[in-house]
This record gives structure tokens, C-alpha cells and sequence, in this order.
């Protein structure tokens, strides 16, 4: 993100409006073969802003292990939910992120007054008013903060799973698709922390 922008302009205007409680939220693993989607909300004190704070894809681990602990000290409120494979089956991936955005919502310890959400759609049934912005981890604080929430519990769940089924690589690829999953796949079958309504066989 760049540093000279004003990465709290959206949240500024909101504030000004009277908006004192804005949350922002993102999920993680959209594209994976296995695992949840996992979403995180986070609601930061008005002005506040975080050094160093972007897209949770853009930072190397590290880095998003240090801006996750001052996130969680930081930040008014947080929130992380998850919708697991079963679920994203039966809802589909979108749905299923949908689900896991409003759950994080709910789990804030403060009502939020405005909700911005990555994306170019919104959860139904937010607990106040919502509006989605396209790439909003690079134009809202807020949606970059619960990006990298989101990661780093969803990667931290992926390695713990690792543990119990080494065979996937998921210390590494984290349940993306990339060739040694597909080969694990092929060689051992899916877990039941695959999802099934996704292709799992590598594409010819």
C-alpha cells in the first residue's frame, strides 16, 4: 500500500458522516483445494493507522505474523470466522465466503456502525450498513487488516491440518492447487478436508 495515500480516505469520509465504528472485512482461501474459507472483520480506532499494513498477498510470512499480533493489540475490535469444506460444498465458495464474512462480523466484541467489504458484493444480513469495494485491501485500512487476519489464520489452521495428513505439502502450498498437491491427491485420494465440489484432478 502505498505509504503517501491516504489508506484511510474511505474510512475518513464514513467518521465524518458520524460512522465511528467502521469494519472491515476480507477472507482467505477462496481458490484452494482443501481447508476452510476463513474471514476476519476488524474495526480500527478513528485515525488510526498501522505502518507497513497492505494486502496479506503481498507480504512475506514474517511480516504478516508481526502486523497480526499489532493488529489484534490495536485494533477497537476483531473477528475471525470460517465456513469448512462440507460447507462449502453444499453453499458453493462464494456463498460459503459470504457466510464466513458474516460470521467474523458477528464475532466483533463491538457493533460496528458501517461494514466495508472486499469485493464487488456484500454478505446479506450485516448487522449494519455495508458497502463493497473492489480491491478494498489496497483502499480501506480496515479491509487490510482483516486480510491479513484472515491469512495468517487460515494458514496457521493449514499447517496445523499438515500435522495429521503430511502428504499434501500443506505447510507450504496451504491448500492451493499446485503440482505436488495434485500429485498427493492422485497418489493418496482427497481427506475429508478436501473440497469435493472442486476439480481435485490436474488439468490436461
Amino acid at each position: 500500500m502505498d505509504e503517501t495515500a491516504d489508506v484511510i480516505a474511505r474510512e475518513r469520509a464514513l467518521w465524518t458522516e458520524g460512522f465511528a465504528r467502521v469494519a472491515g472485512t476480507d477472507e482467505a482461501g477462496r481458490g484452494c483445494l482443501a481447508g476452510p474459507v476463513v474471514a476476519a472483520a476488524v474495526i480500527l480506532p478513528e485515525g488510526h493507522r498501522i505502518a507497513g499494513l497492505d494486502d496479506s498477498k503481498k507480504l512475506p510470512e514474517k511480516k504478516r505474523d508481526r502486523l497480526r499480533a499489532q493488529i489484534e493489540d490495536e485494533a477497537a475490535a476483531f473477528g475471525v470466522g470460517q465456513c469448512a469444506p462440507a460447507e462449502i460444498d453444499e453453499l458453493n465458495i462464494l456463498h460459503a465466503a459470504m457466510e464466513a464474512m458474516r460470521r467474523a462480523v458477528r464475532q466483533l466484541a463491538l457493533s460496528p456502525d458501517y461494514v466495508l467489504v472486499d469485493g464487488n458484493r456484500c454478505p446479506e444480513a450485516l448487522p449494519a450498513p455495508a458497502e463493497a469495494l473492489v480491491k478494498g485491501d489496497q483502499r480501506s485500512h480496515a479491509i487490510a487488516a482483516a486480510s491479513v487476519l484472515a491469512k495468517t489464520a487460515r494458514d496457521a489452521a493449514m499447517h496445523a491440518l499438515h500435522e495429521e495428513h503430511p502428504h499434501y505439502g500443506w505447510n507450504t502450498n496451504v491448500g492451493y492447487p499446485t503440482a505436488a498437491h495434485y500429485d498427493a491427491l492422485a497418489e493418496h485420494g482427497p481427506t475429508t478436508h478436501h473440497r469435493r465440489s472442486f476439480r481435485l484432478e490436474r488439468r490436461s
